[in-house]
């Protein structure tokens, strides 16, 4: 399983990330084509540099100086512009999202009254931009995080000096393992905090993978203590042999219909998956006076949730959507095929403890079946037939 590992033993901010990430081997000239699309007035100068002895990348923006203050929508109307990728940009939104769901919490207002400033700044946006399209080029499908330091002492910000973690800060970090510090400074940004707390599904110190490539993002700040880098460490996460199952965290969504009719559950379906659900589903419900209605789940990865949500509003009407996140347990599996006397068919392969379960393919085994004009339940069994062979001879 692809991995990358974010090891943050001086804390993390927006442009540290996108450093590390341009480091460990992310084509810049991707990142600069992703921001330039979108028409922002900024210029991106990255620079191989030397932070408290090592080799790291610097990167940071040119940017016009202003003074207004962008709201939630202003940014959903920056990220759809341009040629971002549904991935990209969802993943910049979730970011944006967390930042101003934790700003909401801090002043008490409704996420919609959220104006952001430092966070809201082109810089910032190019940084968070910038970081989703480098995390979606990597393709990694799961990446942990040592335990964060913060810092200590004050920070000026908008609103006049506050405490290190910022109030912001502290709510993206709840629930997250923090670290130690004896620097006097803020090591850990909203900008960095959000990040972590949008793509990171593992929180160690040490984990268990073999190493591919090192990259190290270098921070603006120096320190007599420590080396003021970012370092991101990516490679394929180790696994026992003997060990079938591995663990991520995915979203939840659900909401209670009532009142729609089964084709419009069902294009929901199809354009949930196409979308990128990991699976769908309905269960029957009696709501209330005892209506008939169903509960339509959907099972989404964090950087879609956004767009699978605005689906589910648009294609059902609901008026709310539950979510949480939840943490599930796989079998490892891999695709491989079939010979039948009609044609070849895929055939998921999964293991536990040692027994292996094969399932074939429904749109193949019908394919298949319409072509041959055989039965679909024949085309099953001369898969079931293939398979049993296969072992027999493997033995």
């Amino acid at each position: 399983m692809k991995t990358l590992h974010f090891d943050c033993f001086s804390g993390i901010s927006g442009d540290m990330t996108l450093g590390a990430l341009l480091d460990v081997g992310v084509p810049e000239t991707l990142v600069r084509a992703g921001l330039d699309s979108l028409g922002l007035p900024v210029q991106m100068h990255v620079e191989k540099i030397r932070k408290g002895g090592f080799a790291a990348t610097q990167v940071w923006f040119r940017v016009p100086e202003e003074k207004a203050h962008r709201y939630l929508p202003d940014i959903e109307a920056i990220l759809a512009r341009g040629t971002l990728t549904d991935t990209q940009r969802a993943l910049a939104w979730r970011i944006f999202t967390r930042l101003g769901e934790a700003e909401a919490e801090a002043h008490g207002i409704p996420l919609e009254r959220v104006h952001f400033h430092e966070v809201g700044a082109l810089d910032s946006i190019a940084d968070i931009v910038g970081a989703a399209v480098a995390l979606d080029w990597l393709g990694v499908q799961h990446i942990s995080c040592r335990s964060v330091p913060t810092g200590q002492g004050m920070v000026k910000c908008e609103h006049g000096l506050m405490p290190i973690p910022t109030p912001a800060t502290a709510n993206l970090l709840r629930g997250v393992p923090l670290a130690s510090s004896t620097i006097k400074a803020e090591l850990t940004t909203p900008t960095g905090a959000a990040i972590l707390a949008s793509v990171v599904n593992e929180w160690t110190d040490s984990p268990a993978l073999t190493l591919q490539a090192v990259g190290l993002g270098a921070g603006m700040k120096d320190f007599l203590e420590q080396p003021n880098v970012l370092r991101v460490m990516l490679g394929e996460r180790t696994v026992p042999a003997s060990f079938s199952e591995n663990q991520d965290r995915v979203w939840l969504l659900e909401t209670n219909l009532d009142n729609i009719s089964g084709e419009i559950i069902g294009y929901t379906f199809e354009r949930l998956l196409e979308a990128g659900a990991l699976d769908v589903y309905t269960v029957p419900l009696s709501m209330k006076k005892q209506r008939p209605g169903v509960l339509l789940g959907v099972l989404a990865p964090r950087e879609l949730v956004p767009v699978l949500e605005a689906i589910v509003f648009a294609e059902t009407g609901t008026l709310g959507i539950r979510r949480h996140e939840v943490q599930r347990t796989k079998l490892q599996r891999q695709t491989t095929s079939r010979n039948t006397p009609w044609g070849s068919v895929r055939v998921k392969e999964s293991w536990r403890d040692g027994v292996r379960v094969e399932t074939p393919e429904y749109e193949d085994c019908a394919q298949v079946a319409r072509s041959a004009g055989v039965p679909l339940r024949e085309v099953y069994r001369a898969v079931q037939r293939a398979s049993q062979e296969d072992r027999e001879n493997a033995t």
